[in-house]
């Protein structure tokens, strides 16, 4: 146990999403998200199934702290629904919205757990897809700056956490490219190349946002599901290969926030369908920030090669490759090594946190009234030992949200994954700690893993 010991001040934390777990979407005089809508096309979800219930935080938010009081949580990282606030995406506030926010950041500090606040977690306002075509718009992007700054008025005397983003290219390629994610478009290339852009423009101008209406010195970030490329072998080129792997996918999204410009490789590579901006752009893209939250879950293999254009390529995993209960999700804990390191290394930011790890489970409630989750517990165990590398490493790793609190509305998928450390039994509500849970607790009280 000594052995895998972490800082005294490591921060031991969780992670949900608004639409994911907190159900009644249109309480309160809330407005419609895009997700809202979307899930309500036959079709687009597995099962049909919707984000009306959910886990239904919502209404029983006070228990659910009192599971995280009970886990030894220092941190919840939550996301706010933009469409609470503002029910048309700007303009009208609705004030019962901010409210519930308010009463859980309350309940979060009155049980020694600091809110990490993340300001957008994909779900739009529908009113903002309709009026300007949502994230193709560069309005969206002063619109949400405007989100961002009133949350700083209401919540910075209590918050001093935010991220702005959560995963830029899930809510725009996925949803404008494929169109498996909400608002489920198929556009071109070019006009979701845009879509990125826009949402990186989001973010910085929350970044100043943010800062200019703050009440107190906030520390803000971005969190972005990086791509896990990972050496094939431990030698020196295969490293070299991984890490210009790393800076090349990350062009259009950390590499351009952190160096405020689109590498020329990926310019050439997608010619005329760049996005269009100014040098403006570029400047308020790339405020400074104070960490970066990294999303990680499984690796790509990266090895050299001196005849592929960029001198390395991906190696494909093998059929045997063992993977968790989702197919995308292949084993590969040194993830939490590499991919810290990687970023640290490319652009030293202050501080890197993993805003997300975890995995989807078979997860059955027994007769003795127990989840026996013992992939879950095998997962977080190796991918722990893996980040215990990193901080040992001296990387400025300061903190870990384990994926997810509770079972949830799993996007696409609906309710037929299950990635919480807490059971939701859908028809009752009722949570049942896992036996994930138990593990996590034990390694937060021992501060190590065990």
């Amino acid at each position: 146990m000594g052995c895998y010991s972490f800082p005294a001040d490591f921060l031991w934390g969780a992670a949900t999403a608004a639409f994911q777990v907190e159900g009644y979407p249109q309480a309160d005089g809330a407005g419609v998200s895009n997700w809202d809508h979307f899930c309500h096309q036959p079709g687009r979800i597995v099962n049909d199934h919707t984000g009306d219930v959910s886990a239904n935080q919502y209404h029983r938010y006070k228990d659910d702290v009192k599971l995280m009081k009970w886990l030894g949580l220092k941190a919840y990282r939550m996301s706010i629904s933009w469409s609470r606030i503002f029910p048309e995406g700007t303009g009208r506030i609705n004030e019962k919205g901010l409210q519930y926010y308010q009463n859980l950041v309350d309940e979060l500090l009155a049980n020694d757990i600091q809110p990490w606040i993340t300001l957008f977690h994909w779900d739009l306002p529908q009113t903002l897809e309709d009026r300007w075509g949502g994230w193709r718009s560069k309005d969206t992007a002063r619109a949400f700056g405007d989100y961002a700054g009133l949350i700083a008025e209401r919540l910075s005397d209590r918050v001093t956490h935010f991220f702005t983003v959560n995963e830029i290219v899930c809510f725009t390629d996925a949803g404008y490219g494929s169109g498996i994610f909400a608002p489920g478009l198929k556009l071109d290339r070019k006009t979701v190349n845009q879509t990125i852009h826009n949402a990186c423009l989001a973010h910085g101008y929350a970044v100043q946002n943010l800062r200019a209406h703050a009440r107190q010195p906030l520390k803000i970030g971005i969190v972005e599901n990086s791509p896990a490329c990972v050496p094939i072998l431990e030698t020196a080129e295969h490293i070299a290969a991984a890490k210009t792997a790393y800076r090349d996918k990350e062009a259009n999204r950390l590499t351009l926030m952190q160096e405020g410009r689109y590498p020329e490789p990926w310019l050439r590579e997608v010619g005329p369908d760049a996005p269009e901006y100014t040098e403006e752009e570029l400047n308020i893209i790339s405020a400074p920030t104070d960490f970066v939250g990294l999303n990680l879950y499984a690796p790509e293999y990266i090895m050299a090669d001196p005849e592929a254009p960029r001198g390395y390529r991906e190696v494909p995993k093998s059929a045997g490759h063992p993977r968790m209960n989702t197919d995308w999700l292949y084993f590969g804990p040194e993830i939490l090594y590499w991919a810290p390191r990687f970023c640290h290394e490319l652009w030293q930011p202050k501080e890197l946190y993993i805003t997300e790890n975890g995995c989807a489970g078979q997860d059955k409630l027994q007769p003795d009234g127990e989840v026996y989750d013992t992939e879950r517990v095998l997962y977080l165990r190796e991918y722990l030992r893996a980040m215990h590398r990193t901080v040992s490493d001296g990387i400025p790793l300061k903190g870990y949200f384990v994926w997810s609190l509770l079972d949830n509305f799993e996007w696409a998928s609906g309710y037929d994954k299950r990635f919480g450390i807490v059971y939701v039994n859908y028809q009752t509500l009722e949570r049942t700690p896992k036996l994930s849970a138990k593990f996590y607790r034990e390694t937060i009280a021992q501060n190590a893993v065990v």
